[in-house]
């Protein structure tokens, strides 16, 4: 099968034990990866070094860090972390996740069969601390005409699962600084761009989720931020000023006045399996 590369990024409010699962899931898959390179966004904590440094240890010749200096935020560190990857084919990875062993051997063998895709993901099986324990799913739409009508309302692809063609990514400006929505800003440049996008139907990622994951969705910040997204898809034309008006009359309401516990049941009750 092709080479392919990791790309993660770590900063310093994450937990040591939860960035150890993460890179062992991608260093262990059934069809190991070339390279794994890890973007260091801004001064660590003395245990996350010593997971790199351990890490390192173990998979030399494979790991490799690029350090930013200061915390840049995802988007910049992912823009570096891209133009970093040796291979056509790279693998996006969060550091609280794990990945199922054969995740990247299923991605593989579906960019092989099919040579028109960008861009591959997968569902994902939500759990809060014992993955074994699913409490919910994030299903997306599997097929590129299905993901493109999806993109109007919402983000159409788990970003921890995602495959991409790096020489694809970066012909459209590669990731931007677009604080939570990194991705969504990305996959819609690719669709205004023709390029092909495709979910595989089962889950490859078991995403690690929490209260505070819905506390962050709130707020007058986050609301700006959502409508960013959404004066995207217009200036590109790919929804109507009625289905503008509508997503932001949902926006304003989830993000700007319901509280965190009923953001939370709104999001698992509407938006999870």
């Amino acid at each position: 099968m092709e080479k392919y590369s990791v790309l993660m990024s770590v900063y310093k409010k994450e937990k040591p034990e939860f960035l150890r699962l993460a890179l062992v899931s991608m260093a262990e898959q059934t069809v190991p990866p070339d390279e794994i390179i890890l973007i260091e966004d801004g001064p660590l904590t003395d245990e996350l070094y010593k997971v790199i440094a351990d890490f390192s240890a173990e998979h030399q010749g494979i790991f490799r860090t690029v350090v930013n200096e200061k915390n840049l935020g995802l988007g910049p560190s992912l823009n570096k972390g891209v133009k970093e990857c040796r291979n056509e084919l790279v693998a996006r990875m969060d550091t609280d996740d794990i990945a199922f062993p054969d995740r990247c051997e299923k991605q593989l063998a579906f960019f092989e069969s099919h040579p028109d895709i960008s861009v591959l993901g997968g569902q994902i099986e939500e759990f809060e601390s014992d993955p074994a324990e699913v409490v919910c799913m994030r299903v997306v739409p599997e097929s590129d005409e299905e993901i493109k009508k999806f993109m109007r309302s919402r983000n159409p692809m788990n970003h921890m699962t995602v495959m991409f063609k790096k020489s694809d990514v970066i012909s459209v400006g590669s990731y931007r600084d677009m604080l939570w929505n990194e991705d969504y800003d990305l996959w819609i440049r690719l669709a205004h761009n023709n390029f092909k996008l495709a979910n595989l139907p089962e889950p490859i990622v078991h995403a690690r989720i929490g209260d505070g994951m819905y506390d962050r969705r709130g707020g007058l910040k986050y609301f700006k931020k959502e409508m960013e997204i959404q004066k995207l898809l217009r200036e590109y034309d790919m929804i109507s000023f009625t289905k503008f008006a509508v997503n932001y009359a949902e926006r304003f309401i989830i993000a700007g006045l319901l509280p965190g516990k009923v953001r939370a049941w709104v999001y698992k009750k509407f938006a999870r399996k």
